[in-house]
């Protein structure tokens, strides 16, 4: 059976690029599978794969009972594929925590606790013998740049960094240069709309008994973003309404000096100034050093809400 390999919605580097990727081990290792994706793709992932001419995976709606898949950069439910509930799950190669996840049967589970899912995967192909072809290369090296922002992440840690000088060789770019444009092709936030920002990058969380929204635009000049601060609220204000979210946080993270500035609406709003002990000032406040979503603003939310 073909087994149908996809990341988290709202697909970012990392979950297009380890899609394309594991997509090719299974195929080096004899197994039947195709890629996909669960949004639309973002201009940093644009970029990386035109750069290294591969194909976008295409569009993946829902799955159901007698789909086999693998997940690549998750595991909570909510944040995968509609229907997911009922496919039958075979791998998973994630670097995130493990939550609302359970399955029938036995699989195979690789999460490590790496600044990116392409450094498992890159360790994958060396265990396997298997052949890194430039283009899978700089995937990887796309993946890990974008999730570790150029290495300037606290999430970042000492495999990232070997993989990285790795995979920069056989895809045959300097890493600073090509790393820089990529995130840079990312980061433009004129030509977006308000709801486009604020889904782009936008993951749900249930912590504890809350529903949690978390969305983070990577940029250059953070001002580009606030200067439409009402045009968002009222775009996050509506998501709040539809989907019944207890808060919703934009992170905006400026990758050139890394720091982010929140916007948080919704009941729980003031549990962002207890996570970050920050004061709110038109919904707002800037966040010292804090640029990821994974390490530092999920457990700082987590505590500040176990604490009410």
């Amino acid at each position: 059976m073909t087994q149908k390999i996809f990341g988290h919605q709202n697909p970012d580097t990392d979950t297009v690029t380890s899609a394309l990727v594991a997509a090719d081990i299974e195929t080096q290792l004899g197994n039947d599978a195709v890629p996909y994706r669960l949004g639309e793709i973002s201009s940093e992932t644009a970029y990386a794969l035109e750069h290294f001419g591969v194909e976008a995976p295409a569009l993946l709606n829902e799955v159901g009972a007698g789909d086999e898949v693998i997940l690549v950069d998750h595991n909570e439910k909510q944040q995968s594929a509609l229907g997911i509930e009922n496919a039958t799950v075979t791998k998973v190669f994630d670097h995130h925590r493990i939550a609302n996840f359970e399955t029938e049967g036995p699989l195979y589970y690789r999460a490590e606790p790496v600044g990116c899912t392409a450094t498992i995967l890159n360790k994958i192909y060396k265990e396997n013998n298997l052949t890194i072809s430039k283009e899978s290369a700089g995937l990887m090296l796309s993946a890990i740049i974008s999730d570790t922002l150029l290495f300037k992440s606290p999430t970042t840690t000492e495999e990232d960094i070997d993989a990285a000088a790795e995979l920069k060789d056989i895809a045959g770019v300097d890493l600073e240069a090509y790393g820089l444009e990529m995130l840079k092709a990312g980061a433009s936030t004129s030509d977006k709309t308000a709801a486009q920002l604020i889904t782009g990058d936008a993951k749900t969380f249930d912590i504890g008994e809350k529903n949690v929204r978390i969305a983070q635009v990577n940029v250059v000049d953070v001002d580009e973003v606030f200067a439409r601060r009402e045009e968002i609220e009222i775009a996050i204000n509506n998501e709040i309404e539809k989907d019944g979210y207890d808060l919703f946080t934009l992170i905006v993270t400026d990758i050139l000096n890394s720091n982010s500035k929140v916007l948080a609406l919704g009941p729980e709003f003031s549990s962002v100034e207890r996570a970050f002990d920050v004061a709110l000032d038109q919904n707002t406040a800037i966040l010292e050093g804090v640029v990821s979503r994974k390490k530092q603003v999920v457990p700082n939310i987590t505590k500040a809400l176990a604490d009410l």
